[in-house]
């Protein structure tokens, strides 16, 4: 029980307080000012956080349209695809190269980021030593569904319809979907996703969609 202490002063009657509410002021003052505090520093992080959540999404969607400008120009003797693993894709493009050349181009997943990596030809030689490798997106989160999925020629963007099981055999390969999911990020705790999926044909082997 707590006990105001009275006492008089000059014909006065004063009311303190005992050293327990005091106590209990002082730790009601303190949640208060921790609480405050806490929700200041949501009020600053929240904003923060959305951006980078955005800037995740945004991320994807550009690495996607750069992917997919660069397998539809997909061209180098007679086939450009050299490699088509369910997390990885080699291929030949002329895309993002100087003119008349045609670099070889690598979209492989290292953990949860997307690297992307280049060969520019010297003299018509790929020398593997030479290629540069750049992270191209952070916060994958694709868990155990492919990267690239690959269809043969009848494939019409039917979603129902079964993509080229591994090892897939390039030659048959005549269209190529790319599927990012990326970690949204809002706050900590919070588990949601974004997925983007986007497919091309590649152009130089539109000519024969039977196989």
């Amino acid at each position: 029980m707590i006990i105001h202490k009275n006492y008089f002063k000059d014909g006065k009657l004063l009311t303190g307080f005992t050293l327990v509410e005091l106590i209990i002021s002082i730790a009601i003052f303190l949640v208060l000012i921790i609480g405050a505090a806490n929700l200041l520093v949501s009020i600053i992080q929240n904003p923060k956080a959305q951006l980078a959540a955005m800037d995740n999404i945004d991320r994807a969607r550009f690495v996607s349209s750069n992917f997919i400008n660069e397998i539809r120009a997909a061209a180098y003797g007679s086939y450009p695809l050299i490699e088509a693993e369910n997390s990885e894709i080699i291929f030949y493009s002329p895309v993002g190269a100087s003119s008349g050349n045609v670099n070889r181009i690598r979209y492989y997943v290292s953990g949860d980021t997307l690297y992307k990596a280049v060969i520019v030809p010297v003299n018509g030689i790929y020398n593997l030593s030479s290629e540069v490798i750049t992270p191209v997106l952070t916060s994958l989160s694709n868990g155990g569904d492919p990267l690239f999925y690959y269809y043969n020629g009848s494939y019409n963007g039917v979603a129902n319809i079964t993509p080229l099981s591994q090892p897939v055999n390039v030659v048959q390969v005549k269209f190529v979907k790319m599927n990012l999911t990326v970690k949204k990020q809002i706050t900590a705790q919070d588990a949601s996703t974004f997925s983007l999926n986007a497919g091309t044909a590649i152009r130089v082997l539109k000519n024969n969609l039977s196989n």
